[in-house]
């Protein structure tokens, strides 16, 4: 039985890739399911608050200061309606051979 279309497309990357070869297949699935984490937070974006969130992060150059107070404002309502606690929390727990608290990933019951 030959492999299938996705099997021959992931080989063909891997001789192409320098180096992709010698990271055990664990962790190449573990860094892809922390990316489909990372992509279903981003979504909860709508499509200009995407556009807008890379050109604050992009004027920032990584540092608060290049930002004015409105912008640094409107940053982090963005950054807080990505939710990255959960994000952390959801990553780990995936990763994680134990249960996760609750309140890890969602904060203190009085914040809830």
């Amino acid at each position: 039985m030959s492999p299938g279309p996705v099997t021959r497309s992931i080989g063909r990357a891997a001789t192409r890739i320098p180096g992709i070869r010698r990271i055990p297949v664990l962790k190449l699935l573990a860094a892809a399911e922390i990316g489909l984490l990372a992509r279903d937070h981003v979504m909860r974006l709508t499509p200009d608050e995407r556009r807008r969130l890379i050109k604050l992060v992009g004027t920032a150059h990584g540092r608060p200061a290049n930002l004015d107070q409105a912008q640094r404002e409107e940053l982090a309502e963005l950054v807080a309606k990505l939710e990255p606690r959960l994000l952390a929390g959801e990553a780990v727990g995936r990763l994680s051979p134990f249960p996760i608290p609750r309140r890890i990933t969602h904060g203190p019951r009085d914040r809830r």
